[in-house]
């Protein structure tokens, strides 16, 4: 179960292109041309209308995460979040609104251009090191960025921690760039810049 194999995304490169990143993008998954089904229907009519792409599809209420299951999809791509248990994560707004993704680096685009002018009050998401799900407002993540020799769900994502002595931990394992403390972002830090890294062009302009 351990991703600790898996390889990254160049952020340093990234970064330069964030002004044009943060364009509206709601094409299918990984590669694919996708359907858009649960993401909105036709681009163009979406935008004359002002939609939002990544709406979230329940409402449940309660402080607790839901259990994640077959028909959940990703309101960022519409993989199946149950097919990525090692990164599958959720949140939910004040409103009971809940978006649920297949990994954190989906959920860092939400985190970027929220759907719902809402708080959002509960999130969670994978811990990189135990495989267990954790509280995501309070976790510490990992901004890696190279992608030389990556093999996780769409491509790329941050690694969450419990703990932010893991997360300096980790920093020492990984070896495919050069990473420091300043790398390491809690979930209130997320935003485009960091979203872009990892999702460009599946978020909507502020």
């Amino acid at each position: 179960m351990s991703p600790h194999d898996r390889r990254p995304l160049a952020r340093r490169r990234l970064l330069g292109a964030i002004g044009a990143g943060a364009c509206v993008g709601v094409a299918g998954c990984i590669g694919g041309n996708g359907d858009g089904d649960g993401n909105g229907g036709d681009e163009s009519e979406d935008d004359e209308e002002g939609d939002h792409p990544n709406e979230p599809h329940l409402t449940e209420p309660g402080d607790d995460p839901l259990e994640f299951s077959q028909d959940q999809s990703c309101v960022v791509c519409a993989m199946t979040p149950t097919d990525y248990p090692d990164w599958h994560s959720q949140l939910v707004h004040e409103t009971e609104e809940r978006a649920i993704f297949c990994s954190p680096g989906c959920m860092s685009a939400y985190l970027a251009a929220p759907a719902v002018d809402s708080e959002i009050v509960g999130a969670w998401t994978v811990d990189f090191e135990t495989g267990e799900l954790i509280d995501a407002t309070e976790a510490y993540f990992v901004i890696v960025t190279d992608d030389s020799d990556v093999d996780e769900v769409m491509s790329l994502n941050p690694r969450p921690f419990a703990e932010r002595d893991d997360a300096v931990a980790y920093l020492d394992e990984w070896d495919s760039e050069e990473l420091t403390e300043d790398d390491i972002v809690e979930f209130e830090e997320i935003d485009a810049d960091i979203a872009s890294i990892y999702r460009e062009g599946r978020f909507p302009e502020e």
